[in-house]
């Protein structure tokens, strides 16, 4: 019998950011309600059982939940904090966005800090290509992606492999002794203009960050918003400039204006379409 195509295949299939996008709901969902019968997620999000259990068999392999018979469970709520990098991995368009606007705001000579955080890295690729910087970051992603053209300081302490980078006293000591003139940092979660993150050590990088920069820009986009973890490390109202997507929620933009913040909202083109099996 030959080999052919059944009507079913030709379907166009989904993007890799409307998959990424569907397994974060259905990842949301589990964690809300603590558990969820497979068949159920099904109906609920539309997609064929054998589609359901491909996103699901995934979700269980990276640890971000425990698949059943016939259910899954949340783990923990100290694991599920531990998974933030799964959102990272979400919301393409806007993060280069706010690479984009972020980038504006730095002068060939200038020396800048970054943190380790994946929302960054568009404004790193950017940087790369920026004359005579000096580049200061605890991440070594971010030191791969900057180029010859930067001066690079890596700022080395214990090493995350969650996070690809380094946090501690080590760090800590190094941003004590030196003097950028702007400072990029983002978040893992912020909730009514509070920060934080589900890692201690990171959180108080984060603050020992504000101390390092004559300017502090918060780059954020808007998934990160209505969230919390564990460590609260200050507010919104720390930084000078909040860059942030149309899709902020409008009370968090709200309590950034409140607190003093200044804000620039970047405009992007959406991605994704309507979930599809």
């Amino acid at each position: 019998m030959s080999g052919g195509t059944a009507p079913g295949d030709r379907k166009t299939r989904p993007s890799d950011a409307v998959v990424e996008q569907r397994r974060q709901d259905i990842l949301d969902h589990v964690i809300e309600h603590g558990e969820a019968r497979i068949d159920d997620l099904t109906s609920r999000f539309k997609v064929s059982l054998m589609t359901m259990h491909r996103d699901l068999d995934d979700l269980a392999e990276r640890r971000l939940l425990r698949k059943l018979r016939g259910k899954v469970e949340a783990y923990p709520a100290l694991t599920i904090e531990s998974a933030a990098r799964f959102r990272d991995t979400l919301h393409h368009d806007e993060k280069d966005a706010l690479g984009e606007a972020a980038a504006n705001h730095v002068q060939p000579g200038q020396t800048v800090f970054v943190d380790d955080s994946t929302t960054l890295l568009p404004l790193v690729k950017r940087l790369a290509e920026i004359d005579a910087l000096t580049v200061v970051t605890n991440s070594l992603h971010a030191a791969r992606l900057l180029g010859p053209k930067n001066d690079v300081v890596l700022a080395g302490g214990r090493y995350s492999p969650e996070y690809d980078s380094c946090a501690g006293p080590e760090v800590l000591n190094l941003l004590d002794s030196i003097r950028a003139d702007v400072s990029f940092v983002s978040v893992t979660a912020v909730a009514v203009g509070r920060l934080f993150h589900p890692d201690r050590d990171y959180a108080e990088l984060k603050k020992a960050a504000l101390k390092v920069a004559n300017q502090n820009v918060l780059v954020v986009d808007h998934s990160k918003f209505g969230r919390t973890a564990t460590y609260a490390h200050g507010d919104v109202g720390d930084y000078d400039l909040l860059i942030t997507g149309q899709a902020t929620p409008t009370e968090e933009i709200e309590a950034a204006l409140n607190a003093g913040t200044t804000i620039e909202i970047v405009e992007h083109v959406a991605e994704g379409q309507p979930y599809d099996s």
